[in-house]
């Protein structure tokens, strides 16, 4: 009776979020349609992606439970059990379905979710106000604290998922302890070396795996149920209430190991803009969830029986020998394939601080033509690697590392409730009351758990906080340095109507054959022509100010491809529109356009203008001298957007200017 109730509590759930959902459509942007069909396989990839992390917490989530409980030397009673595996299953039906998602994933950025796509939604005046640390406001730099924070638990997840596989395959066969590290440091690089394939195609090869995976928790939780039925008065939410009046600051501090059921839940978010809000809604409500229950009521019901599996309460739920053997393989790709949620999350986030400047460019490749959320950065991918390869090879051992769990996602979860509100609050205009109801809800939830966890800082938790703060400083050193830069150039470079006078006093010459300037904006006078004609005195006969601007569509067809606008004394402004599935080659495209709107332009005759501008580190500017270097480091190694152009290096010409800030 209680699980069809909470059953009929989440159907209820389910269609108020779709009516907010439609309400708030022109706030957050239309999430994209799905048929029955394509819905149900967007489902089934979801699951090798979205869901290994938190899929995979019943190896040793009630496990590690049962060891704070009974680490003053008093065994974990019935009723501790109980109390145990009701803060779980609460912990997953309040944080995880409630929480988000059911609310929070309806806060897409154009399709997009995470931290920074929540960000964005936030009102200008909470985000561009109240000026704070390296020039952002308050509510800005909370969002870049949780995005780190992410980031951390990014490289550590990975690292101990793959690390306690491989361990677990050592306690079956002990001759293999030695090659522990070896094994996971190869596994790792196997699985980093596929993510070029893209999430789609990494979800057709893990998907089937974890469909296996979340069957057989369902099969093995019911079958352990079965003999000791009791098991489900735990969903009592009363068990935990009594839990925390018998065991006081030390049944608090449960909750640091409560909180690895949800590990994975801010994944969910973050993810969604690989597959959408429904795919992953329909794969959580349909099979995630009631795989995991009956997973955590199995183990409990096996304990009951027989105490003495509570140090193994996961492989204990099947026969020693071959189920025992096959059990632990297919925990070994599970947790390897847990992975996946937080590399696929670190993508979608480093393209939402590209977009929003807090980034420097980098490759981004589209891998599907069907959605543009599916992408793979190699920089990232490479970075995330050599951090989790230097994790495995410094602690060696998953135990070392088991402190640091949690403790970055619970920060994240507060950060998100926070920006939470002020989007419904002031983006869609909720109620004063009715706000403030859903965050003292979200936070009497996050602050339990984040507190408990910062007991664990000095066990682990360094780790997280310690990649946190280094991408936290390096973001706001990006944003204000950018900030500044773009600053100085809207001062010196005005529109065209404005500067155009001024400069063709300086020009002497025009010179025969065509010139490309290109621009990222279409307004302003691009800085590299000022350049140019200060330093020559001349202009080509034809000169196109080409501004290249990247669709949220693959592909662009017809009329939308370019805008022309003729300024008049042989220049011409150009806004070259391409698609994320296309390549963007202007070399044709500019041949096309030439002979469609009769433009007296050679292609193969023109020369295409690129500016660089070089920071010089010193005193006395808008950034002191180490920021500075750091910026002018990030600076130099950002990706060259224009190298994807295709332009004939022959035909190239590179203009420098040397700025301080």
């Amino acid at each position: 009776m209680f699980l069809r109730a909470v059953s009929r509590l989440s159907r209820h759930l389910v269609e108020a979020s779709r009516r907010m959902a439609h309400g708030n459509e022109k706030a957050s942007g239309p999430h994209p349609a799905h048929g029955s069909g394509s819905l149900l396989r967007m489902a089934f990839l979801a699951l090798g992606v979205v869901f290994g992390d938190i899929g995979t917490s019943p190896l040793y989530t009630l496990k590690e439970c049962l060891f704070v409980a009974s680490a003053h030397g008093e065994k974990a009673s019935q009723s501790d059990l109980f109390g145990i595996l009701s803060l779980m299953f609460w912990a997953l039906i309040l944080v995880v379905t409630v929480k988000y998602v059911l609310f929070v994933m309806l806060a897409d950025h154009h399709g997009e979710g995470g931290i920074l796509a929540l960000l964005a939604l936030v009102p200008d005046r909470f985000r561009h106000s109240a000026r704070g640390i390296g020039g952002v406001s308050g509510m800005t730099l909370l969002a870049v604290v949780g995005a780190s924070l992410l980031y951390g638990d990014g490289v550590i997840t990975p690292a101990i998922s793959v690390l306690s596989a491989v361990e677990g395959l050592s306690l079956v066969s002990p001759a293999l302890q030695e090659f522990v590290v070896p094994i996971t440091c190869l596994i790792l690089l196997g699985l980093f070396g596929i993510q070029s394939r893209g999430t789609g195609d990494v979800g057709k090869l893990f998907g089937p795996v974890m469909l296996i995976w979340f069957t057989t928790l369902s099969v093995l939780g019911l079958w352990q149920i079965a003999q000791h039925p009791g098991v489900l008065s735990a969903l009592n939410p009363w068990w935990g209430m009594e839990f925390f009046a018998q065991h006081g600051f030390r049944g608090i501090l449960i909750l640091g190991s409560v909180v690895l059921v949800v590990t994975g839940g801010e994944a969910l978010y973050a993810d969604m803009g690989h597959f959408g809000l429904r795919p992953i809604r329909v794969a959580w409500m349909g099979l995630v969830l009631p795989a995991l229950v009956l997973a955590y009521l199995g183990q409990g019901a096996l304990i009951l029986r027989d105490p003495s599996a509570a140090d193994q309460p996961f492989f204990k739920m099947v026969p020693l020998g071959p189920p025992t053997w096959a059990l632990v393989i297919l925990s070994s790709m599970a947790t390897v394939i847990a992975s996946q949620a937080l590399i696929s999350g670190a993508f979608s986030l480093t393209r939402q601080a590209m977009l929003q400047g807090f980034l420097p460019r980098m490759t981004i490749r589209h891998t599907a033509y069907e959605n543009e959320g599916q992408i793979y950065i190699p920089e990232v991918n490479a970075l995330l690697a050599i951090g989790c390869l230097t994790l495995v090879l410094t602690f060696r051992e998953s135990v070392k590392l088991a402190a640091a769990y949690g403790i970055a996602v619970t920060g994240t979860m507060a950060v998100t409730s926070i920006l939470y509100y002020l989007v419904i609050r002031y983006s869609w205009g909720w109620g004063k009351w009715r706000s403030l109801g859903i965050l003292a809800l979200f936070l009497s939830l996050d602050i339990p758990f984040l507190a408990a966890n910062l007991f664990k800082f000095f066990d682990g938790g360094y780790v997280p906080m310690l990649i946190g703060a280094a991408l936290i400083a390096g973001m706001l050193i990006w944003s204000h340095g950018r900030t500044a830069v773009i600053d100085r150039y809207s001062k010196q470079f005005g529109a065209w109507e404005t500067v155009w006078p001024e400069l063709r006093k300086e020009v002497s010459s025009r010179v025969p054959g065509s010139a490309v300037f290109l621009t990222p904006s279409s307004n302003h006078v691009p800085p590299v022509l000022v350049h140019h004609v200060e330093l020559t005195h001349s202009i080509q006969e034809t000169v196109l100010l080409l501004t290249v601007v990247d669709m949220g569509v693959p592909e662009v067809v017809g009329t939308e491809r370019a805008t022309v606008t003729p300024l008049g004394d042989g220049f011409w402004r150009v806004v070259a529109r391409f698609g994320y599935m296309e390549k963007p080659l202007l070399m044709p495209f500019l041949k096309a356009l030439a002979t469609e709107k009769g433009i007296p332009f050679d292609a193969e005759q023109a020369t295409f203008f690129i500016g660089h501008s070089t920071i010089l580190p010193d005193d006395g500017g808008k950034l002191s001298r180490v920021p500075e270097i750091i910026f002018a480091y990030l600076k130099r190694n950002a990706a060259q957007e224009e190298r994807r152009y295709g332009m004939p290096p022959r035909q190239v010409m590179e203009i420098g200017e040397q700025i301080s800030l």
